[in-house]
């Protein structure tokens, strides 16, 4: 039976065998499906990938967060035709991505799911930040609005301090700044907070220190991708 393939892409502007291991790149050449997040993009990764110049040959379907499940479901017969790769918009396929969905349906249909080697920015964040790796918890994005996300911050640095946990979370790279600026005015002194933007890019960016360290900082990420962890003391 065909299978899906979940291919991770790199997480900016770098040619994609700095950040791919040849089993996955040898593995993309091989299939002709794609299931994307976004065309353009996966369209360019691809070509970067070793398929320039076979690009207008292979079938491509999108998957973003408008995509209701009836037409996640109208994928099943793209493996009728043959393997598929899922790819998202930028790191590792249904991590904070909405190709989750397609790979639920897959283990309920009995399609086998095979993931892929590449980056994952929280990962690698977490790996570089001198925090708790022994226990952690993905947060998500916190609330947008100021009310909600203050209230957010405090109920994401108790549980830290309750179980000696790294929080992580990740932020609409626009409001990086205003985030920070959050994270800065409502954490306890002694917390342990890290930034890490651009994750295996030339300007890489990661940070560690107590909120108290960094409000003497005159720091900003700017509109770079960042992955955000706090560590309660």
């Amino acid at each position: 039976m065909n299978k899906l393939y979940l291919i991770p892409s790199p997480l900016g502007d770098v040619s994609p065998d700095l950040v791919l291991p040849s089993s996955t790149l040898g593995k993309i050449k091989e299939i002709r499906l794609f299931v994307v997040e976004e065309l353009r993009t996966a369209r360019r990764f691809l070509s970067a990938a070793g398929l320039k110049g076979q690009i207008d040959s292979l079938e491509f379907r999108v998957l973003n967060e408008h995509t209701s499940p009836g037409e996640v479901r109208d994928m099943l017969p793209l493996f009728s035709e043959g393997d598929v790769g899922l790819i998202s918009e930028a790191g590792l396929p249904a991590v904070a991505d909405p190709g989750a969905a397609l790979v639920e349906l897959c283990h309920k249909e009995g399609i086998q799911v095979v993931p892929l080697i590449g980056p994952s920015s929280l990962m690698l964040a977490l790996m570089a930040s001198g925090l708790n790796g022994q226990s952690f918890a993905f947060r998500g994005y916190l609330p947008a609005k100021t009310d909600e996300r203050k209230a957010a911050i405090h109920r994401v640095e108790k549980d830290s301090r309750a179980l000696s946990q790294t929080q992580i979370f990740i932020e609409t790279p626009y409001r990086n700044d205003s985030l920070l600026k959050d994270l800065l005015d409502n954490l306890a002194d002694n917390t342990l907070l890290c930034t890490a933007a651009n994750i295996t890019l030339e300007d890489e960016e990661i940070k560690t220190a107590t909120v108290a360290s960094w409000r003497k900082m005159n720091h900003t990420i700017g509109k770079r991708p960042c992955v955000f962890l706090i560590l309660a003391q």
